[in-house]
């Protein structure tokens, strides 16, 4: 069954919104995540419903089937290995990369992907940290908190972000909180939860609990 892009871009964000919260997926989630009217996104919802690709039943949420998630599941494949491939080998910036793998990931050719994530030595994670499905569509889990939940003294690596946003991607670059990077936690306000954290080449950085709440977390111990 051949989808369009649109359709598979709604599957995509129905997954990757369940990817966060393990649980059904709301209209009005989903209309913020494709940025379209809550109209459009019902009259999309119903069309993928008759397709077998999610269940849906108006004002209960929304789910994908069994081949609803292998769709979404390949498609956040592909998107992830393109971004690790950009950064990596063509050296975008990882602020850049998001929009050209959304043209990217509509590719078809399986082949073409499994060549390419053996190109790149089958990595886990892409440049955000998000996991990598394999092709059999499993994903490697490791142990991460927000920045925001560490206490002080607490030491860790960055490994992941919550925000892609353009301008969020580059005020931690600019700050050097990109991933890899080990943090440690000097003190948190109880005022407003801004938090105080040390960057391994002793830099260090107030930031609020925003931000901190944007920042996955490695802890070491």
């Amino acid at each position: 069954m051949q989808l369009s892009t649109a359709e598979e871009n709604y599957l995509k964000a129905i997954y990757k919104i369940s990817e966060k919260k393990k649980d059904t997926v709301s209209s009005k989630e989903i209309s913020k995540m494709v940025e379209t009217s809550a109209a459009s996104v019902t009259d999309m919802l119903k069309r993928l419903a008759e397709k077998k690709l999610i269940n849906y039943e108006k004002y209960r949420g929304v789910s994908l089937t069994d081949e609803g998630m292998d769709r979404a599941t390949r498609l956040v494949r592909k998107h992830r290995l393109w971004e690790v491939f950009l950064v990596e080998r063509l050296h975008f910036g990882w602020e850049e990369v998001h929009e050209i793998a959304e043209q990217l990931e509509h590719i078809q050719s399986e082949e073409l992907v499994d060549r390419l994530e053996k190109h790149l030595d089958f990595p886990k994670f892409d440049p955000h940290g998000d996991p990598i499905p394999d092709k059999e569509g499993e994903i490697a889990v490791r142990p991460q908190v927000p920045l925001s939940e560490l206490n002080p003294h607490d030491v860790g690596i960055i490994v992941g972000v919550n925000n892609t946003d353009t301008e969020f991607l580059l005020f931690l670059e600019d700050m050097g909180l990109v991933l890899g990077k080990q943090v440690n936690v000097l003190k948190k306000f109880d005022f407003d939860n801004t938090i105080l954290v040390q960057i391994k080449n002793g830099e260090k950085h107030t930031l609020s609990s925003k931000v901190a709440k944007n920042i996955s977390i490695q802890i070491k111990v």
